[in-house]
C-alpha cells in the first residue's frame, strides 16, 4: 500500500485543528455540565418570526434557489435598517449581499479582498474564524492586542498605527467585541478611520452584536464616519439579534465595488442559502423598537446575574459593555492556565467555559482569561452561579 508523503490538509490550515467550541461542547455533553462556552441561546426567538418562516415554506417562497444576492425583501429590509438606525443610505440592489451567516460573510470578504502576501490587522483576542479565513486567503495576520485597563479592554491606537506597513491591506474589526465584550468608542473608531484613510486601507467590520450593547455604550458603525463609506465592508447577522442562530442568515453591506468583489467569492462558497428564512428575517428586521429594547434589557440583566456570581466565586470580572460574553481573570483563584482550568472546570463545578488564549496569537497574553456566555435562561445561569460558588 502506497504511503502519502504529503499531509492531506492544506498547509495554510495546518495550525487549525478541531475548534475549542467543539471540544468544550463535547466535554459538556460527556459530563452533564452546564455549557456556558459556545455562544448560542437556549431558547428560540420571537414566535411570529418562526411562523413567518413556516409561512414562507408553505407558500413556496425560498424552497428553490433564491437570488444569488438574497431575496429582494430581505435586501430592502437590511438597507432600511441601516438607514433608520445609522443614517447609512444603501442601494439594496448593488450594496447589500445576503450570506450564510456572518461566518461566510467574513470568509467571502477576506477571500475576495486579500491576496497572498497581504497583511491583515486583527484585534486580538479575535473570533477564531478570522485567523483561518486570513490563512485560506494566503494573507498574513497581524494581531493588535486589546488590553485590560480599569475593568475594560481598550485599543492602543499607537500600537495599531505601528502595526501598519506597506503590505497592510485591511483592518479587521469586531465591535461589539467577542470575546472581551468591549464596544469600541467613537474616539477609538475615529482614530481607526483616520488611519485607514491616511494609509488607504480597507476595513472589514463584524457587527453581529450591534443590538446587544448595554448601559451607556453606543454602537457606531465605522462606515458612517468620514472617508469610510467607500472603504468599509460591514457584516451583520440575524442569529444573535433574533435568537435563530441555526438559520444562518447574515449579510454584507458596502459600496457597489466592494459588494461585487465579495459576491465574486461568495458565489463559489454556498452560492445561496436559507431561502425561506430570508423572508422571515426580512420581517424580523421590521419588528418595533420595543423588541430591541427588551432584548437589550433581558441580556443586560443576565449579564449582571452572571457577572456578580462569577465575582462572588472569586473571579476577577471584566463586565462587558456588549455581546453575549463575560471575560474573567482566573488568577485570583490561584490558576494561570486557562486551558487547564476550563478542562477541569466541568468536573470541579459542573460548568463549561472557554479559555480566551485560543483567540490570541500571543497566547501568553490571554493565558489567565476565561470566557463565559450569558445568553441562557435565567434559571440556567442561576444554577451555574450556584455551582461556581464552590470554587471560592
Amino acid at each position: 500500500m502506497a504511503v502519502m508523503t504529503r499531509p492531506p490538509l492544506n498547509r495554510h490550515l495546518a495550525e487549525f485543528g478541531t475548534t475549542i467550541f467543539a471540544e468544550m461542547s463535547a466535554l459538556a455533553a460527556r459530563t452533564g455540565a452546564i455549557n456556558l462556552g459556545q455562544g448560542f441561546p437556549d431558547t428560540d426567538g420571537p414566535e411570529e418570526i418562526r411562523e413567518a418562516a413556516v409561512r414562507a415554506l408553505r407558500d413556496g417562497r425560498g424552497n428553490q434557489y433564491p437570488p444569488g444576492t438574497g431575496v429582494p425583501e430581505l435586501r430592502t429590509a437590511i438597507a432600511d435598517h441601516q438607514r433608520d438606525r445609522y443614517g447609512i443610505d444603501l442601494d439594496p440592489d448593488t450594496e447589500v449581499l445576503v450570506t450564510a451567516g456572518a461566518t461566510e460573510a467574513i470568509a467571502a470578504a477576506l477571500l475576495a479582498l486579500v491576496e497572498p502576501g497581504d497583511e491583515v490587522i486583527a484585534l486580538e483576542p479575535y473570533y477564531d474564524s478570522y485567523a483561518a479565513c486570513v490563512a485560506m486567503a494566503g494573507g498574513t495576520r497581524v494581531p493588535v492586542t486589546l488590553r485590560p485597563h480599569d475593568g475594560a479592554y481598550v485599543l492602543d491606537v499607537d500600537e495599531l498605527r505601528a502595526a501598519v506597513t506597506d503590505r497592510t491591506r485591511l483592518i479587521l474589526l469586531n465591535t461589539p467585541h467577542n470575546p472581551t465584550g468591549t464596544v469600541l468608542t467613537r474616539a477609538e473608531l475615529t482614530a481607526v478611520a483616520e488611519l485607514a484613510v491616511e494609509r488607504d486601507l480597507l476595513v472589514v467590520t463584524d457587527e453581529v452584536y450591534e443590538h446587544l450593547v448595554f448601559d451607556d455604550a453606543e454602537h457606531l458603525p465605522i462606515a458612517s464616519l468620514p472617508g469610510m463609506r467607500e472603504r468599509t465592508v460591514t457584516i451583520g447577522s440575524a442569529g444573535k439579534t433574533f435568537s435563530f442562530t441555526g438559520w444562518k442568515v447574515g449579510w454584507v453591506t458596502a459600496s457597489p465595488e466592494l459588494t461585487s468583489a465579495v459576491r465574486s467569492a461568495k458565489q463559489f462558497l454556498t452560492y445561496v442559502s436559507s431561502g425561506p428564512f430570508q423572508y422571515a428575517i426580512a420581517e424580523a428586521l421590521r419588528l418595533p423598537a420595543a423588541y430591541f429594547d427588551t432584548l437589550r434589557a433581558e441580556h443586560s440583566a443576565k449579564r449582571d446575574l452572571l457577572s456578580e456570581g462569577l465575582a462572588q466565586a472569586g473571579f476577577a470580572v471584566y463586565k462587558p459593555a456588549g455581546t453575549y460574553f463575560v471575560t474573567t481573570d482566573i488568577r485570583p483563584l490561584g490558576a494561570e492556565d486557562g486551558f487547564a482550568f476550563c478542562r477541569s472546570l466541568p468536573e470541579r463545578a459542573g460548568v463549561v467555559a472557554i479559555p480566551n488564549a485560543v483567540f490570541y496569537d500571543h497566547r501568553e497574553a490571554g493565558a489567565p482569561f476565561v470566557r463565559f456566555a450569558f445568553c441562557k435562561k435565567t434559571e440556567v445561569l442561576e444554577e451555574a452561579v450556584s455551582r461556581l460558588k464552590h470554587l471560592s
